[in-house]
């Protein structure tokens, strides 16, 4: 059989361009496959990146998908190299506008016109200017200086964006700079700031806030996020601050969110909710942050359905967040006097200088719902040395398996089974029943130690509760409560002279 060779000489390999990937993006535009489009028009971009077409159908299809910074680094490079293209001014109007960047969304709304007065979008550039001019941005004002500030805010917004990124050094760089060519720009100093803080110069963030609070007296944005270091940090200058904030009552929607927000995330629902609230009812529309707030603030706060149709308007807008609601490891609302839902009263035990206190504290966070919030806090949790009981506490808090055939963990979880004995009889800890819980992880500590071994847990809750009722004086007969946990008076009265000797002054 004679061999045929195959002649590839003439054989050319497909290499894609950016118009090959250009006119793909077009095929899905047109089946409104967005993030197709998205897909390809970004190709496209990378394998042309000076092609002002390319970039600007780029932008008006991340402005579809709402990502506006994005949208307007991509119009913004078209402009830089197409000025002659006068619909590119149109796009970044309309980018801005959506953004609430008024003053900017006029602006380049005029100067399509200039060049459009019959252009394909004159009518909806007329509208954005009229839009803008009733909101009153005007305040803002006509200044020499207008385009340089608008210039500034858009470095801003970059380095923000390089900070979600996770790209802090990048950000640092940028706002340094900006901060040198404006030294009053306090928005530049207050991004920088939660710049160092994010890669741990907590000290050099918070002289940065202090030297914007010597220079701009009450600048909210500074202190607000100095409320947050202090939380973080645990410091006690935090209550200072926060007592501050409750007296300031700004008018602009920006620092009524700010100060909803930062209550909301330093536990001060009830302030936060009166905030973000007070947005919401005059047709504030927020992004993600907000609603998530506002739904945390009013379920904590005691509005349970206000709460829910907020987090199923975020929900809209980020199905992402599904799993994570208020509410997401309680079926009810949580009562208002359960102590396991005071976050003040619950970091004030995990940071208690007595063991026994830490391990009630722990205990209440597995039943508390700032249990998911408390664990991802970077100090509340951070002991230099936990003990091994305060360790098993803290994995019983969290749902971690233990194993019964293990003989201390056995031993753990019965002392652990009367615990919840105590907590099964309101389902909540009040401030009447924390004594008794008080009193039984303080007998856990040093009987645990002593390698008591719990056996009767049944037995062992009803002498906690009796020891309790007869350091109150209670009127209450050994026989009532062996009733009450259906055992005898002879076990009762054995197991209370049991857990008596962990007690000295009891016993």
């Amino acid at each position: 059989m004679e061999n045929k060779k195959r002649n590839y000489e003439n054989v050319l390999s497909f290499i894609p361009t950016g118009e090959f990937y250009y006119h793909k993006a077009l095929k899905e535009l047109q089946r409104e496959n967005y993030p197709k489009a998205y897909k390809f028009l970004r190709r496209a971009t990378e394998l042309s990146p000076r092609n002002s077409l390319f970039l600007t159908q780029y932008g008006i299809v991340l402005m579809e998908m709402q990502e506006f910074e994005q949208a307007i680094d991509a119009l913004m490079k078209a402009y830089e190299l197409d000025a002659t293209t006068a619909d590119i001014l149109f796009f970044l109007a309309e980018v801005h506008a959506h953004m609430g960047l008024f003053w900017d969304a006029r602006k380049y709304a005029k100067k399509y016109l200039l060049d459009e007065t019959q252009g394909t979008y004159a009518a909806e550039a007329m509208g954005i200017i009229d839009f803008a001019e009733q909101e009153d941005w005007q305040d803002f004002g006509e200044t020499e200086n207008a385009e340089e500030d608008s210039e500034s805010h858009y470095k801003q917004e970059k380095a923000r964006r390089m900070m979600e990124q996770g790209d802090f050094q990048a950000a640092i760089d940028l706002l340094e700079k900006l901060i040198e060519e404006k030294p009053d720009f306090w928005g530049a100093f207050n991004n920088l700031a939660l710049a160092y803080f994010y890669i741990g110069e907590a000290e050099m963030a918070k002289a940065l806030l202090h030297d914007v609070l010597r220079r701009n007296n009450g600048n909210l944005h500074a202190l607000c996020n100095l409320a947050v270091f202090h939380y973080y940090e645990k410091n006690e200058e935090l209550d200072n601050i926060l007592e501050l904030l409750k007296k300031i009552h700004p008018y602009v929607f920006e620092h009524r969110y700010k100060l909803g927000a930062t209550f909301a995330l330093v536990g001060k629902y009830k302030e936060a909710y009166h905030w973000l609230r007070s947005l919401q009812k005059r047709g504030f529309e927020g992004d993600t942050a907000f609603y998530f707030w506002l739904s945390h603030s009013a379920y904590h706060s005691g509005h349970e359905e206000i709460s829910r149709h907020a987090w199923e308007q975020l929900k809209k807008m980020d199905p992402d967040k599904d799993g994570f609601a208020p509410w997401s490891e309680h079926s009810a609302m949580p009562h208002v006097d359960a102590l396991e839902h005071d976050r003040d009263y619950l970091a004030q035990k995990l940071d208690h200088a007595k063991k026994s206190e830490r391990l009630f504290g722990l205990f209440l966070l597995g039943k508390s719902a700032h249990k998911q919030e408390i664990i991802s806090h970077p100090n509340w949790l951070d002991s230099d040395q936990p003990s091994v009981l305060e360790t098993f506490v803290l994995g019983y808090a969290l749902g971690h398996p233990f194993k019964k055939e293990i003989p201390a963990e056995q031993v753990f979880l019965r002392a652990m089974e009367v615990a919840e004995g105590l907590y099964e009889s309101q389902a909540m800890v009040t401030k009447e029943r924390a004594e008794v819980f008080q009193l039984w992880f303080l007998l856990v500590e040093k009987a645990y130690t002593s390698n008591y071994t719990f056996k009767n847990p049944t037995a062992l809750t009803a002498a906690v509760e009796f020891i309790m009722a007869s350091s109150k004086k209670e009127k209450i007969t050994k026989k009532e409560i062996a009733n009450r946990f259906g055992i005898s008076v002879a076990t009762l009265t054995k197991y209370t002279k049991e857990i008596a000797t962990f007690l000295p002054s009891l016993g």
